[in-house]
């Protein structure tokens, strides 16, 4: 008996550590980058050109101030911004009555419906670049943030549709019955039972979306042309350029959805306890 139990207590230990283990490289497969990313955006010219590098940066801001001087790059900047807004807004707006709707309606094809919203990930961006292009130029869409943030919000409703009906499908639905007969009607029992809620989870499927349309390249550099996001205006104006001045550029994309999801960081947190109820 002694035995058995010291077997099963090692191999715990050794679950254990293994479990312990994994979540530190995986950590540093994520942290790593970003830090070397940040490093050499606060490196001077020359240091980042050099070898061996210097673990801590010299702090030395010349190469951001250059690229934030850089024409074109505050406009891009602010057109990202205001596209992943939109794409956020659409795709909620859009995702979460549809997540609703299939966590609590029985209707023929309901599983059909869902995989179908998860097979339109599965046509490639550049297939469709073309017929976009030119319905989006016949419709007056093409060049401006409005267009391409439906362009967006189609790539990220997939995933807000399938983010909200987990959600949705956790709360219970006696919760909405007590509501009902207490006096409240569906629309009543939603706003002032079920949203609170699924408040965490919208939100993070919002954080989800935004970052999305905030990275996304591909349709923003077909569909736009004056009103370039950031990584389309990236894509074309620093191909040729330095090394230090892509480090900035790419800090400049990467750090601004850290950011804005360290501030929501309590509603992605949130969403698990939620989601598994």
């Amino acid at each position: 008996m002694s035995t058995e139990s010291t077997v099963v207590t090692g191999n715990q230990r050794i679950a254990k550590w293994s479990v312990n283990i994994s979540i530190v490289f995986l950590c540093l497969w994520v942290l790593v980058p970003i830090y070397l990313l940040i490093a050499n955006t606060f490196s001077s010219p020359a240091e980042v050109n050099a070898f061996p590098k210097r673990i801590y940066p010299s702090f030395d801001t010349e190469s951001v101030r250059f690229f934030m001087n850089f024409y074109g790059v505050g406009s891009a900047l602010w057109n990202s911004f205001k596209v992943a807004c939109l794409t956020m807004i659409m795709s909620i707006a859009v995702g979460a009555p549809a997540g609703y709707a299939l966590s609590r309606f029985e209707f023929r094809g309901k599983n059909t419906f869902r995989v179908l919203v998860l097979m339109t990930r599965a046509f490639p961006l550049p297939l469709l670049a073309l017929p976009l292009a030119v319905m989006f130029i016949k419709v007056g869409l093409d060049d401006t943030v409005l267009g391409l943030a439906i362009v967006h919000t189609v790539l990220a409703l997939p995933f807000a549709v399938l983010i909200t009906f987990s959600l949705f499908s956790g709360v219970p639905v006696e919760l909405e019955e007590a509501a009902w007969t207490l006096g409240c009607n569906r629309l009543q029992a939603f706003i002032k039972v079920i949203f609170p809620l699924v408040l965490p989870g919208i939100a993070a499927s919002a954080i989800f979306a935004f970052v999305i349309s905030w990275n996304e390249v591909f349709a923003a550099a077909v569909l736009t042309i004056e009103h370039r996001t950031l990584p389309a205006f990236l894509l074309q104006s620093l191909d040729d350029a330095p090394l230090h001045l892509k480090f900035a550029g790419g800090a400049v994309l990467v750090v601004p959805a850290l950011i804005f999801i360290f501030m929501v960081r309590k509603y992605l947190f949130s969403m698990w306890g939620i989601a598994n109820r």
